[in-house]
C-alpha cells in the first residue's frame, strides 16, 4: 500500500468495507439480528459504560449500519457519522444534543416543506424555537442571533428551487456567534458540495435521496466534522456536563473530535430510537458505490432540461443555478463546478391550474413526493409538499403556486424533453 489518498470514486465504493473475516463475502452482508453475545460479564459492562467500542443492540448500532456511516464520513470529510431511519430523524437527533426547552435556533427560509413543518410545529412541542432567517440576505442570519441561539440550520443546495447557499458566509456567523453550523446536503451529495471544507460543523442527510439513489429505502445520517469546540463554553450541557447514565463521564472530553457523533449515538439514538434497519443500510450502501457516475449524468440531463424549458413559451421562468444568467450561478461556480444539482423549480404562465394540469399530463415522469432517484420525479408543490404552508409562505419558500418541481434523473435527456414538449403542449 501506498500513502495515497483514494479518490471519490474510490472511497465511494471501498470506504468503511473488508471482506467478511468468517465467510470471505466481499459485499457488506446484513447483520439481521436485533443483538450481539458478549464476550463475558466485564466486556458487557465496558460496552454499556462507553469504555469499549462494539456492539449491544441493533437500535444502537449495527455492523452494517456501521459500514454506511464510515463511508459516508469519509465521503464528506467528517471524523464519524451515525445512521438513522431518515432524514428527519437526523434532524431531531441532532438539535436535541443541542437545545434545551426555550433554546433557539436559525434556519434559513429556503427548506424542503417537511423541514419547514418540522421546525414550525413539531418542535414546539420540546420548546425549541425556531428564528427564520433569508438566504440571500445574510445580514439576517445576523441579526437573528440572540443569547438563546444555539445553532445555524441551512441547506447546500436548497429544495425545491435548487438555490445555492453561501456557505461560507453563513460559516462565518457561525462562528462569531460561538454556536455550530448544521448544513443539510440531500441536493448537493458529497460528489457536488463538502460542506465541512466550506466551514459546516455537522452535515445532515436523507439517505433516500441521492446517495441511495434508487427510491427503494429511507434513511438518514449525521456526519461530525470534528471542527466544534464544545468545551469552550456551557452552551451544550448534553456534551459537556457529567452524563450520570455513563458514570459521569463528559462527552466532549472523553471522546475529542467526534464527540458529538457519540452524544447522537449514545445520548439520542439510544433513547429516541429511529433506528435505520440494516437491509435498508445495504441498499443504500450498494446506492452509493455508483453516485459518482449518477450524480454526474443528473447534473448533466438537468442543464439540458433546464435549457429547454427556459426557450418554451408556456414556462415564464426557470431556476435553477446552473444556466447562465441565474442569480445563483456564481455560488454554483464556487461551490457545485461539477454541476449544479438535479432539482429545480419553473414557473408556468398559466398559474396553479397550469401546474396540476402539467404533472397530470407526464408520462415518463413520476408524479410523486421524493426526490434523487434515478427516475425521473414531478410534483406541484403548492398543492402537496407545500400545501400547509398560506400562498405568502409558499412564496418565500420558493414554492409559489405557479411553480413545478422537477427531479431530473439519468434516462436519456431527449425523452425526458419530449415528455415535457408534449405535456406543456396538452
Amino acid at each position: 500500500m501506498t500513502d495515497r489518498i483514494p479518490g471519490f470514486s474510490t472511497l465511494a465504493v471501498h470506504a468503511g468495507a473488508q471482506p467478511d473475516p468468517t465467510t470471505g463475502a466481499r459485499a457488506t452482508p446484513i447483520y439481521q439480528t436485533t443483538s450481539f453475545v458478549f464476550n463475558d460479564a466485564d466486556h458487557a459492562a465496558s460496552l454499556f459504560g462507553l469504555q469499549a467500542f462494539g456492539n449491544i443492540y441493533t437500535r444502537i448500532g449495527n455492523p452494517t449500519n456501521a459500514v454506511l456511516e464510515e463511508r459516508v464520513a469519509a465521503l464528506e470529510g467528517g471524523t464519524a457519522a451515525l445512521a438513522v431511519a431518515s432524514g428527519h430523524a437526523a434532524q431531531v437527533i441532532v438539535l436535541q444534543q443541542l437545545l434545551t426547552p426555550g433554546d433557539e435556533f436559525i434556519a434559513a427560509r429556503k427548506l424542503y416543506g417537511g423541514s419547514i413543518n418540522q421546525f414550525t410545529h413539531a418542535f414546539k412541542s420540546f420548546g425549541w424555537n425556531v428564528v427564520w432567517a433569508d438566504p440571500d440576505d445574510i445580514t439576517t442570519f445576523e441579526r437573528a442571533v440572540s443569547p438563546r441561539t444555539k445553532a445555524i440550520f441551512i441547506e447546500s443546495i436548497a429544495n425545491p428551487g435548487g438555490s445555492i447557499t453561501d456557505i461560507e458566509a453563513i460559516a462565518a456567523i457561525a462562528r462569531s456567534a460561538g454556536v455550530p453550523l448544521i448544513v443539510d446536503n440531500t441536493l448537493a451529495s458529497p460528489y457536488l458540495i463538502r460542506p465541512i471544507d466550506h466551514g459546516a460543523d455537522i452535515v445532515v442527510h436523507s439517505l433516500t435521496k441521492f446517495l441511495g439513489g434508487h427510491g427503494n429505502s429511507l434513511g438518514g445520517i449525521i456526519v461530525d466534522a470534528g471542527t466544534f469546540d464544545w468545551s469552550k463554553d456551557n452552551k451544550y450541557p448534553m456534551l459537556n456536563e457529567p452524563r450520570p447514565e455513563y458514570h459521569g463521564i463528559r462527552i466532549q472530553e472523553t471522546f475529542g473530535n467526534f464527540a458529538f457523533a457519540i452524544a447522537c449515538r449514545v445520548l439520542g439514538l439510544r433513547d429516541l430510537g429511529p433506528a435505520l434497519s440494516p437491509f435498508n443500510a445495504f441498499l443504500i450502501l450498494t446506492g452509493i458505490e455508483t453516485l459518482p457516475l449518477r450524480m454526474q449524468k443528473h447534473c448533466d440531463n438537468a442543464k439540458a432540461v433546464a435549457e429547454f424549458l427556459a426557450g418554451h413559451p408556456a414556462v415564464a421562468s426557470v431556476s435553477y443555478a446552473g444556466l447562465p444568467g441565474d442569480k445563483y450561478n456564481n455560488l454554483a461556480r464556487k461551490y457545485a463546478p461539477k454541476g449544479a444539482g438535479a432539482v429545480f423549480t419553473f414557473n408556468l404562465k398559466g398559474g396553479y391550474e397550469a401546474g396540476v394540469n402539467l404533472v397530470s399530463n407526464l408520462q415518463l415522469f413520476s408524479h410523486l413526493a421524493n426526490v434523487g432517484d434515478t427516475r425521473s420525479l414531478v410534483i406541484h408543490p403548492a398543492s402537496t409538499t407545500h400545501s400547509q404552508l398560506d400562498d405568502a409562505a409558499k412564496i418565500k419558500a420558493g414554492a409559489g403556486p405557479d411553480v413545478v418541481r422537477l427531479s431530473i434523473g439519468i434516462e436519456d435527456k431527449e425523452d425526458l424533453i419530449a415528455d415535457l414538449d408534449q405535456a406543456l403542449k396538452a
